[in-house]
């Protein structure tokens, strides 16, 4: 950058390079969230090959993603620390060498720590880089490119299910995963598009932004005086993992809502996918025709994730969109509470085709509702925290629907479960959505009032140092109102 513009963060560029990044986020998110899932398609031969029960073998799947979910925060810290490029790169590879390890494995035990933990590891270093730079490179055309990038999941799943049957046809299952591991190595190619993004000490006075003037100075000014130096090796744990993952979001009233909502919600997100063509498999239905119907989920998919991102976008929608999300999640458990009514293979198809629209609809808002309450500069650390939490019930989910399909040898009751249980996160969350937007309306009045009240014990300077403050925290959104403020600021000094 030119020596002038080399102290300023820049703004997000919402087009250009940001397209080849949202492709680069495509593959990467899809792997992270489609792998998972189809795995599924070999765990009915693995469970016979190791003689073990529904419930042992859907802690494969649950260890992966709650690992990938788990491991949120230090990838996080990773990508402060290092950038997206890197740490994307590196979770390519160890997703490889977690799956091939994987076709090596003699024991049920020994594939929860290859495809569990160190494939899981892989894909959360995949996962959190891709979600974060989107919010660099776009602002007004936010809620589209992560459509779009989202997206990658449905695309991966619909090719992902047939070519594993294929591959286990074909080379059993040791096999395919040796295959699939030299597949994962593509995750890397996707994170070589993620460019940097602005220069480095922008970057890192942006995150340092919520520790003070004092910590942001001795942060950056290392050849600063000694007594700084002295000051940050006293640090104990907590203030420097703090520096990295921003703690005072529990404060955050609509964060809070979104954290409790979501951990609710994930008890039973995944296990309907985890189990759909196992399922299928019992009620008779072939292998291929099996794995066809996460297919026909992947395609409404596909579709439903950009076309979310697009009303999302829309100015009827966006102003509300906590409400068009708490709307999706309710939507996704209603239709798991009416799978048990399919009893063919066509009230299947039907099924997934309807799971698959409302699945699209929640993953394509996910993590846009979060940049929406916490704004583009505390997301890095939002997304951290958020997943770290969410990995208890995504560990939980499909362990519990396979308990309960082996105490009462059904599946419908698993489907229930989970249905129940995103129904009521669904309206937990539009009840305590309306009543952030009502507290917020009417902090933002009482705040107005104060400002036209001239007895007001906050002075102007008070008034600009605040300002400034808040323009700094929330990021780029406000950039507008900023330039409007210092406008005023040189008014009143002309005056």
């Amino acid at each position: 950058p030119d020596p002038a513009e080399a102290g300023r963060a820049p703004g997000p560029p919402d087009g250009g390079w940001g397209w080849a990044v949202v492709f680069g986020a495509f593959v990467s998110i899809g792997f992270a969230y489609a792998f998972p899932k189809g795995l599924a398609i070999f765990f009915k031969e693995i469970q016979d090959f190791f003689g073990t029960s529904y419930s042992e073998i859907a802690w494969v799947s649950s260890i992966m993603l709650a690992t990938t979910y788990g491991a949120g925060p230090i990838s996080s810290i990773l990508v402060n620390r290092f950038g997206s490029r890197p740490v994307v790169m590196c979770g390519g590879l160890l997703c490889a060498v977690g799956m091939v390890s994987a076709a090596f494995c003699t024991s049920i035990l020994q594939l929860y720590i290859c495809v569990g933990f160190i494939t899981g590891f892989g894909l959360a270093l995949n996962l959190q880089p891709s979600v974060i730079i989107i919010g660099k490179y776009f602002l007004k055309r936010r809620p589209i490119a992560n459509g779009l990038a989202m997206a990658g999941s449905p695309v991966m799943l619909c090719t992902l299910a047939p070519l594993n049957q294929f591959l286990f046809d074909n080379f059993g299952w040791r096999g395919s995963f040796l295959i699939l591991g030299a597949i994962l190595l593509n995750c890397c190619v996707a994170g070589a598009l993620f460019r940097p993004i602005g220069p480095r000490t922008a970057l890192v006075k942006t995150q340092m932004t919520e520790e003070g003037k004092d910590a942001l100075k001795g942060e950056i000014t290392e050849d600063g005086p000694k007594e700084n130096k002295t000051e940050e090796e006293g640090k104990d744990c907590f203030e420097k993992v703090n520096q990295y993952l921003d703690f005072s979001l529990f404060k955050h009233r609509g964060f809070l809502i979104y954290l409790i909502g979501n951990v609710l919600m994930f008890l039973g997100f995944f296990a309907p996918i985890v189990f759909l063509a196992p399922y299928a498999k019992h009620t008779g239905i072939d292998e291929y025709s099996a794995a066809f119907l996460l297919s026909i989920l992947a395609i409404v998919d596909m579709v439903a994730r950009p076309t979310t991102g697009i009303v999302a976008n829309s100015r009827w929608v966006r102003p509300r969109i906590q409400y068009f999300f708490s709307f999706a999640i309710a939507f996704n458990g209603a239709c798991h509470l009416l799978c048990p009514l399919a009893s063919s293979y066509t009230g299947l198809v039907v099924y997934s085709s309807f799971f698959g629209l409302a699945f699209g609809m929640v993953c394509a808002m996910l993590f846009e509702t979060l940049m929406d309450l916490v704004g583009a500069a505390r997301f890095t650390s939002a997304v951290g925290l958020v997943t770290i939490a969410e990995c208890c019930t995504i560990l939980l989910g499909p362990p519990i629907g396979g308990i309960l399909i082996d105490t009462f040898g059904d599946y419908k009751y698993m489907f229930i479960k989970c249905g129940a249980v995103m129904v009521l996160a669904g309206t937990f969350l539009f009840i305590m959505n309306y009543y952030n937007y009502r507290m917020l309306a009417k902090e933002e009045k009482e705040r107005k009032t104060k400002e036209e009240d001239p007895k007001s014990v906050r002075t102007e300077n008070e008034g600009e140092k605040n300002w400034n403050n808040d323009s700094t925290q929330d990021g780029p959104e406000l950039e507008p109102l900023r330039e409007k403020g210092e406008g005023l600021k040189k008014e009143r000094n002309v005056m």
